[in-house]
């Protein structure tokens, strides 16, 4: 009896051991476990207007570059000039070697006065054959007169007849040759010309007021024409080519004003505004491409490509329901709002419209003002989630 009491009791003993463990595990899954309560921080929707701003990534360009090189290929003989130097119009930058150029120059104008003196020799066969067709119209022109009163035969009159013609002929051949000598001293001027403008290009010159950028190559280096030796820009064209959201760049327009902060200035932002919106955007990216001026060009020219934020004020939004742009979740595929109401959630697919600096996004459908969302929250919500509403979570944004 006494040992049906000891195993009695000690099965009472652990079956009250079980039912406290089970009940402190009941308590800490209810509590602090998976079925704890998720922690949610809450807003209450306001109708308000916002001054919505637009935020892109934008690099340093230049609006007019001027990419100098030779007109054909050669090989470089000197550069005057390195990256950073301020150049002035008309000056000397570097200059090509001219290998034979100048010898053929020299041969075109030894061709040239010899087409010159081919001129004036066909001239003055011309003067010669004239004064010959002269004689000869004359000399026909007498005996005909003879012929009438019969002291000359008519075999004399026919004969002085044909000199006046044959002279006639010289004439006109001299004339066609003084034109086609003429026209090989026109050939011959419009080649040598042409090797001077050559020569004249081998000297690599600064079609404007700039600074170097870029200096592709150096004395020695054999380049193609067309190919750069030295890139010059002007600072005044100097602007941001920015990219913008296609989804948040409702509004953007030229003009506008805007906020620049170049990386290697951070903290030290410059005042722009928008010269114009390109009318081709990224399709990949989806992004619109737009320029951005300074609108007080910085004393030290930032760097071509230095990469910049750029911060568009865009036109004052009319009242409407805002929310913070963290209470706006993306769930199966739907962009809404978690709302709390009597204690439980429900999702509210919504439609955003702008967005201003402070993270407020205007809410377009979904919402209407005086609904309590969520912000943050500890885990991931769904319709079933527990909640317990709290101030502040920690790791969060106020």
């Amino acid at each position: 009896m006494k040992r049906f009491l000891s195993i009695h009791g000690r099965t009472l003993a652990l079956a009250g051991v079980l039912a406290l463990l089970l009940g402190l595990l009941a308590y800490v899954a209810l509590r602090a476990g998976p079925l704890a309560p998720v922690s949610v921080t809450l807003v209450t929707v306001e109708s308000r207007g916002i001054t919505p701003a637009l935020f892109g990534i934008g690099t340093v360009e230049a609006r007019y570059t001027h990419k100098i090189g030779p007109t054909f290929a050669g090989r470089v003989k000197r550069v005057e000039v390195q990256p950073g130097d301020h150049v002035k119009m008309g000056q000397l930058l570097g200059e090509m070697d001219p290998v034979d150029l100048d010898d053929k120059i020299n041969a075109q104008d030894a061709s040239l006065k010899r087409a010159e003196a081919s001129v004036l020799a066909v001239e003055a066969q011309i003067q010669e054959v004239t004064a010959r067709q002269i004689f000869a119209e004359t000399q026909a022109r007498r005996y005909e007169q003879l012929l009438i009163v019969r002291s000359v035969s008519e075999e004399a009159v026919e004969a002085k007849r044909q000199e006046s013609q044959v002279a006639q002929a010289s004439l006109a051949a001299a004339r066609a040759n003084l034109d086609a000598t003429r026209q090989e001293l026109a050939r011959v001027r419009a080649e040598r010309d042409g090797l001077h403008r050559q020569r004249a290009n081998l000297r690599l010159v600064s079609p404007v007021d700039g600074l170097v950028t870029r200096r592709d190559a150096d004395p020695g280096t054999t380049v193609i024409a067309g190919q750069t030796v030295v890139e010059v820009v002007e600072p005044g064209s100097v602007w941001i080519n920015v990219r913008f959201d296609q989804q948040r760049a409702l509004g953007l327009r030229a003009q506008l004003p805007a906020q620049i902060v170049l990386r290697s200035r951070a903290g030290d932002p410059l005042a722009g505004r928008v010269s114009r919106i390109e009318p081709h955007a990224d399709a990949v990216t989806e992004e619109v491409l737009a320029k951005v001026e300074f609108n007080q060009r910085p004393q030290t020219l930032p760097p071509i490509g230095e990469l910049a934020e750029v911060t568009v004020a865009l036109a004052a939004q009319k009242p409407m329901p805002v929310v913070p742009n963290a209470s706006v979740q993306r769930v199966d595929g739907h962009l809404g709002v978690w709302v709390v109401q009597d204690g439980s959630l429900r999702f509210a697919p919504v439609k955003t419209g702008a967005i201003d600096l402070e993270g407020r996004v205007q809410i377009l459908e979904g919402l209407s003002g005086g609904e309590r969302v969520v912000v943050y929250s500890k885990k991931a919500l769904d319709s079933n989630s527990r909640i317990k509403i709290v101030d502040r979570i920690v790791g969060k944004s106020s």
